[in-house]
């Protein structure tokens, strides 16, 4: 007899977090998310402030064999001028009536927080966190900050009445197989930008506070006409920031500066899942934190996770800068393959940039949604 029950205590939430790890253990492209950050994000992290998550464990006697988090985004319903809700923390066995049985639990708690507009997912807990469902490229596992799930939940999703609202692409370069226009230009480039007293330099580490605080405006402006964006608040950038600045690599974390003010950045990261992968059950006690800290040598690949012009400095050559830049120190320090991602399916103007950089869209990832 399958049940829902609602994570409320401790032992729920640590049940919470570890049932993908019993679903995906033969799964050699699984990488299990690191346990304290999952409990940090579903308990303590500023998104609670002002908006509401509840999760729910689905059982077949004993045995968990589903969950899913129903969440009230108020920040995305203010901005957006909308009464949406969502669904995040996803996965189920490979069973329908498991699969309709948390969709419906959740429908309805949202339901009774008043929600009456659309129900979209799978989002942790928005575009601004990982997003998205896999429907492509399943055989390789994820990158930092990417999400991972089986071929069959599209189909369970789909079974209960969810349509397609945007795909989003990640991109692919494979050693030294890009177009280096960009670095080959990369001086005249900047000289020009010069004269529009435009610089590209490093991320100062530090004064990092004060760099959050002009980051924190670049980045809530360059993106707001994505679909789905939502500003972070002050204290959720400063969580992202607190969090990235300790795996950040200053050669890729750079911005374009005028006058003092900055108006573009360009961030990668080193993918750190090659080893959160080996590190079972994703905790770092007693020996995955030896593998976190010596294991960074001998990552071979990156994440360029977010590049962002803010209008009236778009298509000066900033773009071309940043980009030109990662590349120049990725193959500086022998990194063998990078994934850029990801990408609006319609935002034209820099996925066809990616392209005339033999970007290779090798994954997709797709939002749905469906009326509450």
């Amino acid at each position: 007899m399958k049940k829902i029950i609602p994570v409320n205590s401790k032992k729920e939430l640590t049940a919470f977090i570890d049932f993908p790890h019993d679903l995906y253990r033969d799964d050699p492209n699984y990488v299990p998310e690191l346990f304290i950050a999952q409990r940090d994000l579903l308990t303590i992290h500023p998104f609670h402030k002002h908006n509401k998550l509840q999760g729910f464990l689905a059982y077949d006697g004993d045995k968990i064999v589903g969950r899913i988090a129903a969440i009230l985004n108020n920040s995305h319903n203010e901005y957006n001028h909308v009464n949406d809700g969502f669904f995040g923390f996803f996965d189920c066995i490979n069973d329908q009536e498991t699969a309709n049985l948390l969709f419906t639990t959740a429908t309805n708690w949202l339901k009774d927080k008043g929600v009456t507009g659309k129900f979209l997912g799978p989002v942790n807990f928005s575009t601004n966190e990982p997003c998205g469902l896999l429907i492509e490229g399943f055989d390789s596992p994820p990158v930092l900050m990417q999400t991972y799930n089986a071929a069959y939940y599209a189909q369970l999703i789909e079974g209960f009445g969810f349509g397609k609202d945007v795909d989003l692409i990640a991109w692919h370069w494979d050693g030294n197989n890009y177009d280096d226009k960009s670095v080959r230009l990369l001086n005249a480039l900047q000289e020009r930008l010069k004269r529009n007293n435009i610089i590209i330099r490093k991320v100062d580490l530090k004064n990092f506070k004060e760099e959050t605080v002009k980051l924190r405006s670049v980045y809530n402006s360059a993106w707001d006409q994505n679909t789905g964006f939502v500003p972070l608040s002050d204290e959720e950038f400063d969580y992202l920031a607190k969090d990235l600045k300790l795996i950040l690599d200053p050669d890729f974390a750079l911005v374009a500066e005028q006058d003092g003010k900055i108006v573009a950045f360009g961030l990668a990261l080193l993918n750190y899942n090659e080893i959160f992968r080996t590190i079972k059950n994703g905790r770092l006690f007693p020996t995955g934190i030896f593998k976190l800290l010596f294991g960074k040598k001998k990552i071979q690949s990156l994440r360029i996770y977010a590049l962002g012009v803010i209008d009236g400095y778009r298509k000066m050559g900033i773009e071309a800068c940043l980009y030109g830049t990662i590349i120049k120190n990725y193959t500086a320090k022998g990194l063998k393959w990078a994934e850029a991602g990801w990408t609006l399916e319609h935002n034209t103007l820099i996925n066809e940039a990616i392209i005339a950089i033999k970007g290779d869209p090798y994954k997709k990832y797709r939002m749905y949604q469906k009326q509450i």
